[in-house]
C-alpha cells in the first residue's frame, strides 16, 4: 500500500533491526529442521510442493476462464471429438 509521503511513518531502527534478526533466524531454524532429514526426502518434499502449487495455478487459471466465458470475454473451449 503506497502513502503519501507525509502520511508515512519513519520505521523504528530498533523495530528494523528485530525484523532483521527474526528473518535470519526463521532462515537458520529452517536449515536446521531440514538439516534432520535425508537429502532425498528434501528433494521429494520440494518437487511435491512444487507440483502442488502448479496444481493452484492451474486451478485459479481455470478459474479465471470460466469467469472470462461466463462474461463473454473469451470464447469456450474446443470440445473433444467423441471416440
Amino acid at each position: 500500500m503506497d502513502m503519501p509521503p507525509e502520511e508515512r511513518r519513519e520505521i523504528d531502527p530498533n523495530i528494523r533491526e528485530a525484523r532483521r534478526h527474526a528473518r535470519a533466524a526463521r532462515k537458520e531454524m529452517a536449515q536446521a529442521i531440514e538439516g534432520l532429514f535425508p537429502p532425498r526426502f528434501v528433494e521429494h518434499r520440494r518437487a511435491a510442493r512444487r507440483e502442488w502449487l502448479l496444481a493452484m495455478r492451474s486451478m485459479v487459471n481455470a478459474a479465471i476462464d470460466r469467469l472470462d466465458r461466463m462474461e463473454g470475454t473469451q470464447p469456450p473451449p474446443p470440445q473433444n471429438p467423441p471416440a
